[in-house]
């Protein structure tokens, strides 16, 4: 936005500094001039015949309040040009560092020393915002390249699919259809997920009141044919438990908890609960698992997307690709929640989502 050239806030207030000098130093010569001038007779003798008479005070009096006034309208602007520098001199700072970052630099901080006032509280708000930013961009960067590399990745199966049909066309038609149906699969899987991931990430959450045990019980009663084939006892406990929120975003967030409970689960014998209820101000959802025991270290590294983990990589028809706790972390965010993951002692995971209750 361009805008019309003006004075500088440091010669305004340089100004400002000497006007307000210039005014304090004139009204004390008015007072002196009204208190003092006003008993002196004006007439040749002066008071008693022995004292100077207003005529010759006038004369005397003039001449060095006018030097007076010279050097404090001078002192005001040599002094407040200094002072106004120095105060500043912060915002200088400040303001250089806003220009990095508007180029580009998000690295730069300005690491404003001194006691805590105003200026080092703008410092210190633009660095925390800069480092926020910063790692906000480098995750968008990440997360743009991982995409690009697992959008990539069916895409370069199916030609090379493709590829070998043509160059051997008695091979098995129906194998190969088979084959391009998985990746297209995978493919449009990973779109969705992605396009979920965007849509949650944006905030665009329409409000409406749900009972998230209603919404484990239908996630449940969905993945319950996955569970009984892999061995696995699914069980839905606890009572209401309202929130505020996007039913869709809501189902898809818990779905893809109990998913990930039982595929990430014993090869057989293992359980998964969810339980649903109210404590204070807070709906809680708990999805609870048996498994292998996790590496501390890898628990933080589960909401990341496409991080997966040597310990969570699939292979069976059930791969994901890498962004279910990443999409729950990111509607757990879009409805003002907290999502908490903690390795249980004697193996699995334990999920514990917070959302604000609502009557």
């Amino acid at each position: 936005m361009r805008r019309r050239p003006g004075f500088s806030v440091r010669l305004r207030l340089t100004l400002s500094y000497a006007g307000f000098l210039a005014v304090a130093g004139a009204l004390l010569l008015a007072v002196v001039w009204g208190f003092l001038l006003r008993y002196v007779p004006d007439n040749p003798q002066g008071l008693l015949g022995i004292s100077p008479n207003r005529y010759l005070l006038v004369r005397t009096f003039a001449p060095a309040a006018a030097v007076a006034m010279a050097f404090l309208l001078v002192f005001g602007l040599v002094g407040g040009w200094i002072l106004a520098g120095r105060m500043l001199a912060p915002l200088t700072r400040i303001t250089a560092a806003a220009r990095m970052a508007g180029s580009g630099s998000l690295s730069h901080r300005i690491g404003m020393e001194g006691r805590q006032d105003e200026f080092r509280e703008l410092a210190d708000a633009f660095d925390t915002m800069l480092e926020r930013l910063e790692s906000h961009v480098a995750e968008q960067q990440r997360f743009a390249a991982n995409a690009s590399h697992e959008l990539r990745t069916p895409l370069a199966i199916s030609r090379t699919l493709l590829d070998l049909a043509r160059r051997d066309p008695p091979r098995d038609k129906e194998e190969l259809f088979d084959r391009l149906q998985a990746v297209n699969t995978r493919a449009i899987a990973l779109t969705e997920a992605l396009l979920l991931l965007s849509r949650s990430d944006g905030g665009n959450v329409t409000r409406e009141s749900v009972d998230l045990s209603l919404v484990a019980e239908e996630a449940a009663e969905t993945l319950l044919p996955l569970a009984e084939q892999r061995g696995i006892t699914l069980d839905v406990t606890g009572g209401a438990a309202r929130t505020s929120g996007s039913a869709e975003l809501l189902l898809r967030m818990v779905t893809n908890l109990v998913q990930n409970a039982i595929v990430h689960n014993l090869p057989a014998g293992g359980a998964v609960t969810v339980h649903t209820e109210s404590q204070g101000d807070a709906s809680v959802v708990r999805v609870e698992n048996t498994g292998h025991r996790l590496p501390p270290e890898l628990v933080p590294t589960l909401t990341e997307p496409f991080q997966r983990g040597t310990e969570r990589a699939r292979t069976d028809e059930h791969a994901g690709v890498g962004l279910g706790l990443a999409i729950v972390h990111s509607i757990v965010r879009a409805h003002d929640g907290t999502l908490d993951l903690a390795p249980r002692p004697v193996g699995g995971l334990l999920v514990t989502v917070r959302l604000p209750r609502v009557p």
